[in-house]
């Protein structure tokens, strides 16, 4: 029952007693000082996080569906190499997707409004040619 007597008295999150061992006040050292506890938990974080991925060319204007494979056909390699972690390429994924339906979209959206243009004039030189001349 001696080791018991060493245990901290603190709970754990699910209500179990802390299997820690404790300090001179009875708990161990992220009971006796829950605020450090997070600073800590931050620390951590904040030496894990990535920023922009190192070694990593930045990316071209993305305005047309060969700049967008081409920007794929770089990351690739990238994330082959260990050069860019796979959340990054997978979040980068999921734009370019979305860049690529954008590209598309204003192409069909233009082409459109060309033939719409073309049909409108064309309409219009025949309904001119068909008027009677006075």
């Amino acid at each position: 029952m001696g080791k018991l007597r060493n245990r901290c008295k603190g709970q754990t999150k699910a209500g179990k007693p802390c299997r820690a061992a404790a300090t001179e006040g009875g708990f161990c050292y992220f009971h006796a000082d829950p605020d450090r506890a997070a600073e800590l938990g931050r620390l951590g974080g904040r030496s894990h996080r990535r920023g922009i991925a190192e070694g990593v060319d930045p990316l071209p204007r993305l305005d047309s569906a060969k700049a967008v494979q081409e920007t794929l056909d770089r990351l690739v390699p990238d994330v082959y190499s260990g050069r860019l972690p796979p959340r990054v390429a997978s979040s980068l994924a999921t734009l370019l997707s979305l860049q690529l339906r954008a590209i598309e979209t204003t192409g069909i959206e233009r082409r459109l409004a060309e033939v719409e243009k073309q049909l409108a004039e064309a309409n219009g030189r025949s309904v001119t040619s068909e008027v009677p001349e006075a």
